[in-house]
C-alpha cells in the first residue's frame, strides 16, 4: 500500500510539473487596489476602456470590493468595452464573474488588432448570460471585412447572412444571478470551449479561431458585470509553430 502511496503521489507531482510546463501566465489581475479617485475612470495595471469614445468620457468601470465592476453609462452608444494585451496563440482566459440581472450579458472577445482582415481586430466572441452561452466566429463571419462593409453599405447578399449566422454558435445554459461563478475559455487550434463552474458547456471549431495569434482580450458588456481574478495562460506547445 506504501508504495502505491508513493507511486501515486510521484505521479501527481510529475503530472502538476508538466502541465505548468505546458503552460505560462501570460496576465494576472485580482483587483486588489484602489483608486486614486472616484471621478474618472482609475483601473489600474495597464486595461483600457472604450469610455472616452463611446460614452462621453463618462466613468463605466469602477474598482469595489477588490473586484472590478462594469456598468454601461446612459450617454453609451456601445456596449462597454474593457481591454488588456494578453498575447498567445493556444491557451486559456479564466476569470469570476457576476451577473446582477438576468438580462445582463458578459463577452469576452479575443482580438488581434494587428490583423486587417477584419474590423477592429475582432477574432472571435464568447457571451455568457444566465440563459445561454454564445460562441460567435468573427474572424470568418460579421467583422470579416467583407461581409462588415457589405453590411454598412446594406448589400449583404441572403447567402452571406445565412454564412454569418452559421458562425454563431448558442449553447442553453442557465445561471444563477446574483452569485459568482467561474468561466474558463480554452483555445487549442482552430477549437475554442467553454466551462463554467468547472462544466463544459459549449465547443466550436471553425477557421477564426485558428488565427495565429491572439494580442488582446476585451471584456464587452451592454448593461453591467462583475469581473474578479482574470488569467490568461499560453500553452508553450504552440510557441514556435
Amino acid at each position: 500500500m506504501r508504495q502505491i502511496a508513493v507511486a501515486t503521489l510521484a505521479l501527481a507531482v510529475l503530472s502538476s510539473a508538466y502541465a505548468e510546463d505546458r503552460s505560462k501566465l501570460v496576465f494576472e489581475d485580482k483587483f486588489d487596489r484602489s483608486e486614486s479617485q472616484e471621478t474618472t475612470e482609475d483601473i489600474g495595471n495597464d486595461w483600457t476602456t472604450n469610455s472616452k469614445n463611446r460614452a462621453g468620457g463618462n466613468k463605466q468601470v469602477d474598482l469595489k470590493d477588490g473586484a472590478m465592476h462594469i456598468t454601461m453609462h446612459a450617454a453609451a452608444d456601445h456596449a462597454v468595452s474593457v481591454g488588456h494585451a494578453a498575447e498567445f496563440r493556444d491557451g486559456t482566459v479564466e476569470l469570476r464573474f457576476m451577473l446582477e440581472d438576468e438580462k445582463d450579458v458578459l463577452g469576452l472577445d479575443i482580438a488581434d488588432p494587428a490583423c486587417k482582415e477584419v474590423h477592429a481586430g475582432h477574432l472571435f466572441k464568447i457571451d455568457v448570460s444566465s440563459k445561454q452561452v454564445v460562441v460567435d466566429d468573427k474572424k470568418s463571419g460579421a467583422m470579416n471585412m467583407k461581409y462588415y462593409e457589405a453590411k454598412k453599405a446594406k448589400t449583404l447578399t441572403p447567402e452571406q447572412s445565412a454564412f454569418i449566422a452559421s458562425k454563431r454558435k448558442t449553447f442553453p445554459n442557465t445561471l444563477e444571478t446574483g452569485k459568482w461563478h467561474h468561466l474558463l475559455v480554452k483555445v487549442t487550434g482552430d477549437t475554442v470551449s467553454v466551462s463554467i463552474n468547472g462544466k463544459q458547456v459549449a465547443s466550436v471549431a471553425s477557421e477564426g479561431v485558428a488565427h495565429p495569434t491572439k494580442r488582446l482580450i476585451r471584456l464587452s458588456v451592454p448593461r453591467q458585470a462583475w469581473v474578479d481574478d482574470v488569467k490568461v495562460f499560453a500553452s508553450t506547445a504552440s510557441v514556435g509553430k
